[in-house]
């Protein structure tokens, strides 16, 4: 299931867009100004972005975005039109604008194709290990797997970055969320829990790889 993060501050805005994309099979994550949006950025598969925005504006989240996040889609919104905003967008990284009014369908198609470009795939296969995002399905040699939902979200997000180090606390962020007040150590006994239902041996794994004094990354050979 992805992620999407609907950021704008009306609400009549989030409640249309939020029903399109749930019955799109899509969570979503709302933030009403510039600083939560921040906030739950680790947390997205994809970003849409409303402009004009209180306390930090839309503006300055896309330049925070694409500082620490560069692969996340980012859908600009907004009831400018001018071919100057359009183009003073794309260049702070936007990967698709609309503006307002619009149509929620056309907002929805075009998340779509934003995810399917960005590796949110219908399946994801490595070797015996198959994940059905969509889904939310892991099969090991056919078999499902009994994942928890953390479980699977940490599996996704590894796999879909092979051979991407991730830190124990940029996974934190992007697995638990950025408000977790958890520890290190979390990470690990989950990574451990998954280790044991994919049948690895962690000094040799096939497919977490420990790397020391950092974090993990998924091999995906």
């Amino acid at each position: 299931m992805a992620r999407v993060l609907l950021v704008d501050d009306d609400p009549a805005i989030r409640e249309v867009l939020g029903v399109y994309l749930r019955q799109e099979g899509c969570e979503v994550l709302e933030a009403t100004n510039g600083l939560e949006a921040l906030q739950l950025l680790p947390q997205a598969d994809v970003v849409i972005l409303d402009l004009m925005l209180p306390q930090l504006t839309g503006w300055q989240v896309a330049q925070e975005l694409r500082r620490d996040y560069p692969e996340l889609p980012l859908l600009m919104l907004t009831a400018r039109g001018e071919e100057t905003e359009r183009i003073q967008g794309l260049e702070l990284g936007a990967d698709d604008y609309v503006t307002k009014p619009f149509s929620p369908r056309e907002v929805v198609a075009r998340v779509r194709a934003l995810l399917r470009r960005s590796g949110l795939k219908q399946e994801l296969v490595f070797g015996d290990l198959t994940l059905l995002p969509r889904q939310r399905e892991a099969l090991l040699k056919g078999q499902a797997l009994n994942l928890s939902k953390l479980e699977f979200d940490l599996l996704l997000t590894l796999a879909q970055h092979p051979g991407l180090v991730w830190s124990r606390e940029r996974l934190l962020e992007r697995v638990w969320g950025s408000d977790f007040p958890g520890v290190d150590r979390v990470v690990d006994v989950h990574v451990a829990g998954l280790r044991k239902k994919l049948g690895e041996d962690a000094e040799n794994p096939l497919y977490i790889e420990t790397v020391r004094g950092v974090g993990y990354r998924f091999r995906g050979e």
